[in-house]
C-alpha cells in the first residue's frame, strides 16, 4: 500500500484521483475513485470497486469487491455494501442523452444500514439507519429504519437491532436485549 496525503492508503494497482478522502481509507486493488467523489475517514474500498464523481461515503464505509457506487449516491457513516451491490442513478437512461448531475435521481442509505451481496438498489430510494437487505434484494422503494427486506422487489420480511440481529417480538433483541417501538419511518430505540 502506498500512502498518499492525508493518511489515505492506495494499492499499487488501485486508482484513487478524489482530493476529497479522509485520513485512513484503504483503496485496494483495482478499486477506482473517481475526481469529485467525497469519501470520509476510515472506509474500505475494496478490489474492483468504483466509486463515481458525485458519490459521498461518510465515515467507516466499508465497499466490499465489485460494487458499483454512481453519482447521487449517499451513503451516511458505517454503511456496509456488500460484494456486487449496484446503485443506479437513472429510472431512464438512453445512450444518446447526456445527462447532467441535477438529472440524475439521488439515493440515500442512512447510518449503519447494511446491503448483502448483488443487492441492486433503484434510484430515488431512501434505505432507512440500520436497515439490512439480503443478498439478491432489488430495492425498488423506501426500507424504514431497522427493517430487514428481501426479494424482488424487496419487502419487509422483519426488524434488525443495531447489532444486526433479528428482532423477536416484542421488539427487542434476544442478542443484546435493545428494545424497540414503532416509528413514523420504522423503528426507533427505546431508552
Amino acid at each position: 500500500m502506498t500512502v498518499v496525503g492525508n493518511g489515505v492508503r492506495v494499492h499499487p494497482q488501485g486508482l484513487c484521483e478524489s482530493e476529497h478522502v479522509g485520513p485512513g481509507t484503504r483503496v485496494w486493488a483495482f478499486a477506482h475513485v473517481l475526481p469529485g467523489a467525497r469519501i470520509g475517514r476510515d472506509c474500505n474500498i475494496c478490489d474492483c470497486a468504483f466509486v463515481e464523481d458525485g458519490a459521498v461515503l461518510g465515515d467507516r464505509v466499508t465497499v466490499k469487491n465489485g460494487t458499483l457506487v454512481f453519482a447521487g449516491v449517499t451513503c451516511e457513516d458505517e454503511v456496509f455494501l456488500g460484494p456486487n451491490v449496484l446503485f443506479t442513478n437513472d429510472l431512464r437512461p438512453r445512450a444518446h442523452l447526456r445527462k447532467g448531475p441535477e438529472e440524475l435521481m439521488p439515493t440515500t442509505v442512512r447510518r449503519g444500514a447494511s446491503l448483502g451481496a448483488g443487492v441492486v438498489v433503484v434510484c430515488g430510494t431512501e434505505i432507512g439507519e440500520y436497515a439490512f437487505a439480503a443478498a439478491g434484494a432489488v430495492v425498488t422503494r423506501d426500507v424504514p429504519a431497522h427493517a430487514f427486506v428481501a426479494g424482488n422487489p424487496a419487502e419487509v420480511k422483519g426488524w434488525v437491532c443495531v447489532c444486526g440481529h433479528r428482532l423477536d417480538e416484542p421488539l427487542k433483541c434476544g442478542e443484546c436485549g435493545t428494545a424497540f417501538a414503532t416509528a413514523e419511518r420504522g423503528l426507533r430505540r427505546l431508552p
